[in-house]
């Protein structure tokens, strides 16, 4: 496989791409005259390619499968136009950061960093102790799996300055929350408290009641009642305690109609003029998404 070989995603990675792609090009559009800074940050960046592979029909000529090339997160943003002034690009893996350093080799002009470890960390760590000024970004947090801690999100909200999409996977909150909250494995309980930033998602999901046996004596359970909605609710209600504006998020579905993950819009910015502009941006962008990603 090639240096820049990263299978992953579909239908519904390239709608969340487009929409992001979109919101890019409106951000540096309307802010270009306005700061003179505009960065683009990328906290899962992968290696700037997705590769897709497609099973050989049996009127393939060589009877071999087809692997198809398609723009990842960060080459999307290099090509945005109007250009940011800077693009951090972040990933933990070796082999990603090769690539993404491989990818910024063909721009010797624009200003790119690579940044290789842990997101959580690295996000902290850039915007630790820094002014914002003269300075706007936007960052995409497009996590494998449950990653993104929620003193990241705090970090980034004390910024002020920050548009973010973050992708929330659904379906990994509902696998790790157990149907019987004692078999919640103690590292998944963590995992959930670290994503969400407090463990009251135990109480919100899950209701204790006794259930009498043949014999007259209660037998105590303590069962999961919320759904995958709940989950989401759940999340939304968190994000809007902690940025000043956050959007409805777009729902994102496999190829079965099964919840995969949530898109949110979240805006550090509590001026009302800016949360005003990003919010007419972003709410047209997202509902027309919810438009053309119709369930299977």
């Amino acid at each position: 496989m090639a240096l820049s070989d990263h299978e992953f995603g579909g239908v519904s990675t390239d709608l969340k791409l487009s929409l992001v792609e979109k919101y890019l090009t409106a951000f540096t559009t309307a802010l270009q005259n306005q700061f003179s800074d505009l960065w683009y940050i990328d906290a899962f960046a992968g290696t700037g390619e997705r590769t897709r592979r497609i099973a050989a029909d049996l009127f393939a000529p060589t009877g071999e499968d087809r692997v198809e090339r398609n723009r990842g997160s960060a080459r999307i943003a290099i090509e945005v136009n109007p250009q940011f002034n800077r693009l951090i690009f972040m990933d933990k893996n070796p082999k990603h950061c090769a690539a993404l350093r491989s990818l910024k080799s063909n721009y010797p002009d624009r200003q790119i960093d690579i940044l290789e470890g842990d997101a959580n960390t690295e996000v902290v760590n850039l915007l630790r102790n820094r002014k914002w000024t003269s300075t706007r970004a936007v960052m995409f947090l497009d996590p494998y799996g449950m990653s993104v801690a929620w003193q990241t999100l705090e970090a980034i909200r004390e910024t002020e300055a920050i548009d973010v999409w973050y992708l929330v996977s659904l379906s990994g909150m509902f696998r790790q929350a157990a149907r019987k909250a004692n078999a919640v494995a103690e590292e998944k309980r963590a995992a959930l408290t670290r994503m969400l930033g407090t463990d009251e998602w135990e109480a919100a999901w899950y209701e204790r009641t006794q259930k009498a046996d043949l014999f007259g004596s209660f037998d105590e359970q303590h069962s999961r009642t919320a759904d995958v909605d709940a989950m989401q609710d759940f999340m939304q209600k968190r994000l809007e305690g902690l940025f000043p504006k956050v959007l409805k998020p777009l729902r994102l579905h496999d190829e079965r109609g099964i919840p995969q993950f949530a898109l949110f819009f979240a805006i550090s910015n509590p001026r009302p003029k800016a949360i005003g502009l990003a919010t007419k941006i972003a709410s047209h962008i997202l509902n027309s998404g919810r438009l053309s990603h119709v369930r299977p």
